[in-house]
């Protein structure tokens, strides 16, 4: 019968995790986890402590930093399939999942499933010739070499890439591959994953090739598994459900999902919501479970293109992102600077993004040049993004992958901050109070339009007294406003009690918080 070692690669929700191994361990089978070496270091030491004893898991050997599209999510996986090799020599399967993932049948489903189909499953569809790729780079991911992280290191990810473009740095694929692309989510079997292992450590050119790839994770298994395993014993498909909006992000699964789930031809599904409680029970249940008969109608993709392309409004299936689900999310944190003096919030962003890992957004509701990333449409405008606020805020929070999210705003977006403020994730404030010198206020009315270069002085000497009024009166509107979380940073203040309130702020050490805090230039015009 088969037994099967999951591959768990995950970052976050220690106690999901100790769930979902306890759950899927109960019945027999094993699992192998790879805990992000950048995440919390409280959440590893949780997680250990609860599975430690449990012999049918294990931990990757060795723990590394992982960054969405880069080679350490290949070698994190291969870090948990070796220990899973090691630790489970009677494991005939082994399937890959992340934390996001449930078992939509029952393991004896499951193994009946695997014991019927001597197959891996992995989708795997030549590079070049296919249309996985819709948008965006094709050869460029392979030809030329990317060292730097697209999403963190944007300047030097772009850079390095324009330098060997314009040098014409380009390289050769390796001669006897066949580059292949498809869905990280698989289900390998045993002998497979040990030729790809024995490939690995005999084929260090290929190694070093995928190791400067873009996005390794859509690439690597699926090459290897095609060019060791032969063609009728590989199915081209994956055995975890998802799909995506049309704006390429995952479709989330809710508690009225249930039935959905169940008859779908397939043994997972991704991306089930942290806040689908009663979902995630019943689901659980269901994998120890006997004797339940799945009716298979397969109709889950073909039901989301019918009602999407009918305009349905609703919380399933909606026409767009923004009309799904009104919250960011329970268990996310918003963090909002607000200053008049785009300048100062934007050094002051500039020090948090050296201090911390937390993705940083300068003034997206304020700015339409803003470097946001590529979502479907909905970020081209200032007028899309306002109006499409709490939907833009979710995509870029699954963008990042990330919890927490720091964003700048003017202090008169009041509306945009009370709406936020009433979301149930949390959302913390931390207002930058500046000086303003008559110089300023004269730039900051040539700005927005108010003056030109051929105002006279006296029309600027009676116009100065309004905006420093007005300016007064956005930060009163605030402080009148009454937020939950909101701390004040002034340009006056010494610089251990600014510590103080970033430390609160960004939940930091107040080491690291003076680190930002002193910064001499912060306030500087």
């Amino acid at each position: 019968m088969a037994k099967i070692a999951y591959i768990l690669l995950c970052h976050k929700d220690p106690d999901a995790i100790i769930k979902q191994a306890e759950r899927l361990t109960a019945v027999g089978d094993y699992m192998s986890i790879h805990f992000d070496a950048s995440a919390n270091p409280d959440h590893y030491k949780q997680i250990r402590a609860a599975l430690d004893k449990n012999r049918n898991v294990t931990f990757a050997h060795k723990r590394i930093k992982c960054g969405w599209g880069e080679w350490s999510l290949v070698e994190a996986t291969l870090y948990a399939v070796q220990s899973a090799v090691d630790a489970f020599p009677r494991a005939t399967h082994f399937y890959m999942l992340s934390g996001d993932c449930m078992a939509i049948k029952s393991a004896e489903y499951t193994h009946r499933f695997l014991d019927d189909n001597d197959a891996d499953f992995i989708e795997s569809f030549d590079y070049f010739e296919s249309d996985w790729i819709k948008t965006g780079w094709k050869e460029e991911r392979l030809i030329y070499r990317h060292w730097f992280n697209e999403r963190t290191q944007k300047n030097r990810f772009y850079g390095m890439f324009n330098l060997q473009k314009k040098m014409g740095l380009t390289r050769e694929i390796p001669a006897d591959i066949q580059v292949q692309i498809g869905s990280q989510w698989w289900c390998l079997r045993r002998q497979t994953i040990e030729w790809v292992l024995d490939f690995c450590a005999q084929r260090r050119d290929v190694m070093r090739f995928f190791r400067t790839t873009w996005i390794p994770d859509e690439t690597f298994f699926q090459t290897l598994v095609r060019h060791v395993v032969p063609a009728e014993q590989i199915r081209s498909r994956t055995l975890t459900f998802l799909m995506f909006t049309d704006y390429g992000m995952p479709v989330t699964f809710y508690n009225d999902h249930y039935d959905l789930l169940l008859s779908q031809d397939y043994l997972f599904a991704r991306k089930i919501s942290p806040e689908a409680n009663d979902l995630k029970r019943r689901l659980g249940l269901l994998y120890a479970a006997q004797g339940v008969n799945f009716q298979i109608s397969n109709e889950g993709r073909s039901l989301f293109k019918f009602l999407t392309g009918r305009g349905r409004i609703g919380r399933r299936f909606s026409t767009r992102f923004w009309e799904t689900e009104s919250t960011l999310g329970r268990e996310r944190e918003l963090l909002i600077v607000v200053c008049k003096k785009w300048h100062v919030a934007k050094r002051v962003l500039e020090r948090i993004r050296q201090t911390t890992n937390v993705p940083a957004i300068e003034y997206l509701f304020n700015e339409e040049d803003t470097p946001l990333p590529a979502l479907g449409g909905i970020q081209k405008t200032l007028g899309k993004r306002t109006r499409h606020r709490r939907a833009l805020m979710r995509m870029l929070f699954d963008y990042f992958e990330t919890d927490r999210l720091i964003v700048c705003m003017d202090p008169s977006n009041l509306d945009l901050l009370n709406d936020f403020a009433s979301d149930r994730s949390v959302t913390r404030i931390l207002e930058i109070e500046c000086n303003f010198t008559d110089d300023y206020l004269i730039g900051h009315a040539m700005r927005v339009g108010l003056a030109g270069e051929h105002t006279t002085q006296e029309t600027l000497q009676r116009l100065l007294p309004t905006i420093r009024n007005d300016m007064v009166f956005e930060s009163d509107a605030i402080r009148d406003a009454q937020f939950e979380n909101h701390g004040r940073m002034r340009e006056l203040a010494d610089p251990d009690e600014n510590a103080d309130v970033l430390s609160k702020f960004l939940s930091i050490s107040t080491d690291k918080a003076q680190e930002i805090a002193k910064t001499d230039y912060l306030f500087s015009d």
